[in-house]
């Protein structure tokens, strides 16, 4: 990221240095003189967005922490255990990795991104007990990394949080059109990796399939949590997916008449659940309300930062420059130009996709409930940072040979941006 962002800004002041010296116009418009009004702007409005953050992520994380005291995350990985005993057949049932892998998606699923990094790691940790070749990613590791990569989600609350505080009218009406994206996504990564499976052997990695060890979460749980009472009945996981299945394209028909009920029914739904628990549902909702106005408030130095880096880069001209002549062949495909540098920089950096997503949704030009402001918000809920995952899930466990890793990875992605043109494309274009 600090490559990026040093990129992003002095390739912005190098272009504005151009057009600055070349300039003939009135004093007031003149390049240097719009990049920093920019920069200034752009710095109030993150501060802005943060703060409107603060009830909106309070809220949320406050109904997510009395879904996971609960148990919902048990329940879901209860119901996902026999389709996982069938995609990780090289993993024992009963092995830890296969409770982390679990606990994992489960916490991804329902868009608890801080609880599920430990989780990852620790199955990663795990997994690599069974690796026979340390160093090298085993198969059972490369399909975990694809899914975790194709960032499947249920229900994207960051981003539905976002959308409300920049004014949106319908901040939940990204839910279909998330459901479908990630779905297509982690559909092509799963199929990708069973294909290159077949492919690739361990001892085909070559010496320069090499990832970067990095610092990683310490705050790892010292016990990977057990699915408590094993798993349920195989017909009743499948009936559950069946009708997950089916909700895609209710949501999809239907995307429009549903989104006004969800975040009001999505607020009794996990209360009553919590109520039936037997949680204090009070209590539990005060705790996770902290985490999310310590969250809101621990981002504003990195919004100041990307957003102002971003800024520059559109101030400057120089957006316009690389996008323009690519926008004006993806456009003919559903993705705008102004939403081509979000898909182009989502599997590079998780801020910087988050600095544009941000820009694009508070442009009073575009807002958050334009056809482009759903497609950009659409792809934060359902695509993820596909390197930094590699680098920490892989750094965590020292693996330098990644095999074929990245590919199915990246194809994923590749869906996901797809899968979000096209629901976008139905609901909203």
């Amino acid at each position: 990221m600090n490559a990026i962002f040093f990129a992003i800004i002095t390739i912005a002041f190098g272009v504005a240095a151009f057009r600055h010296i070349m300039w003939t116009g009135a004093p007031d418009a003149a390049p240097m003189a719009v990049l920093g009004n920019a920069m200034i702007d752009s710095a109030t409005g993150a501060v802005e967005l943060s703060l409107g953050l603060v009830g909106v992520m309070a809220l949320f994380l406050g109904l997510m922490k009395v879904a996971e005291q609960g148990g919902l995350l048990v329940v879901i990985a209860r119901l996902v255990r026999p389709l996982m005993i069938r995609l990780f057949p090289e993993v024992p049932a009963d092995h830890p990795a296969m409770g982390a892998m679990i606990m994992n998606m489960s916490a991804n699923a329902m868009g608890l991104g801080n609880a599920a990094t430990p989780f990852g790691i620790r199955a990663m940790e795990q997994l690599n007990t069974l690796n026979q070749q340390k160093g090298t990613a085993t198969n059972a590791m490369a399909l975990f990394l694809a899914i975790n990569t194709s960032s499947v989600t249920l229900l994207p609350t960051g981003v539905i949080a976002i959308r409300a505080a920049s004014g949106s009218m319908d901040p939940a009406g990204i839910v279909p059109t998330t459901l479908f994206a990630t779905i297509c996504s982690t559909t092509v990564a799963i199929i990708s990796a069973k294909f290159c499976q077949r492919l690739w052997s361990p001892a085909s990695a070559g010496p320069g399939d090499v990832i970067e060890q990095k610092d990683v979460p310490t705050d790892m749980p010292d016990d990977v949590p057990a699915v408590e009472g094993g798993a349920y009945p195989t017909w009743v996981s499948f009936v559950a997916l069946g009708c997950l299945g089916g909700l895609v394209p209710l949501t999809v028909i239907y995307g429009k008449s549903i989104a006004p009920w969800i975040i009001p029914g999505l607020m009794v739904s996990l209360l009553s659940f919590g109520v039936w628990r037997g949680v204090r549902i009070y209590e539990a909702f005060v705790e996770g309300a902290k985490e999310g106005f310590n969250v809101a408030l621990r981002i504003i130095p990195y919004l100041v930062a990307i957003l102002a880096a971003v800024a520059m880069f559109r101030a400057s001209g120089a957006m316009d420059i690389i996008v323009t002549p690519l926008g004006a062949v993806t456009e003919l495909f559903g993705l705008p130009a102004d939403a081509l540098p979000m898909a182009l920089l989502r599997p590079l950096s998780g801020s910087g996709a988050y600095g544009i997503m941000a820009s694009v949704i508070q442009d009073p030009n575009i807002g958050p409930d334009s056809y482009v402001g759903y497609l950009v918000t659409t792809l934060q809920g359902s695509t993820e940072t596909t390197f930094y995952v590699l680098a920490v899930y892989f750094g965590a466990v020292g693996i330098r040979r990644i095999r074929y890793a990245l590919i199915p990875a990246l194809l994923a992605d590749l869906a996901g941006v797809i899968g979000a043109v096209v629901a976008c494309s139905y609901l909203f274009g």
